[in-house]
């Protein structure tokens, strides 16, 4: 098992070198800037809000369902975040394009793995991709950006979005399947 884990590791500072050294775009650094902010929580509480002015049967299912999805994602990531203390990227040097602190809401805040803002954009996102199909393209492309922005801006590594995309989107469909169909 170490020796899973000490390959991600290598991969995870690989990969993080790499989009270091690169000098993106303007306009994909406001981009980063704003999916990550994105997933700071004010477009879930306007989601929610949504669906509650909507207040129809099916866009309460999913509000109690995104509800759920959210409050099982904090929890597995607070739950997680304690067990693997996992710095970030970040905190190993100054990222050379982004002036971004992570912030410290929690103590668990300045651990890294996994990705609080993807493990939540996925879960909601997977909700609202079932619950709308019309709308899963968006919520899913969103939920992609807030995660990329993640590793572009140093703030998580690689396998941190990956295992919070998974989490979320288990979490996700599982909240769905329970409450909305």
């Amino acid at each position: 098992m170490s020796r899973v884990l000490s390959y991600v590791n290598d991969r995870d500072f690989r990969v993080s070198g790499l989009v270091f050294a690169w000098t993106p775009p303007r306009w994909f650094r406001l981009w980063m800037l704003g999916a990550s902010r994105l997933g700071d929580g004010w477009l879930w509480l306007l989601t929610g809000l949504l669906l509650l002015l909507i207040g129809s049967s099916l866009c309460l299912r999913t509000l109690a369902a995104v509800a759920v999805a959210m409050g099982t994602a904090n929890s597995a990531l607070v739950l997680l975040k304690r067990r693997f203390h996992r710095r970030r990227p970040c905190s190993y040097g100054r990222h050379p394009c982004f002036d971004t602190q992570p912030l410290a809401f929690f103590k668990e805040d300045c651990f890294s793995f996994p990705s609080g803002h993807t493990l939540n954009a996925f879960a909601v996102g997977s909700v609202i991709a079932l619950s709308f199909p019309a709308l899963g393209p968006v919520a899913l492309a969103v939920a992609a950006s807030v995660a990329a922005s993640r590793v572009v801006l140093g703030l998580h590594f690689v396998s941190d979005v990956v295992a919070g995309a998974v989490l979320g989107l288990g979490i996700g469909i599982c909240a769905s399947l329970t409450i909305v169909c």
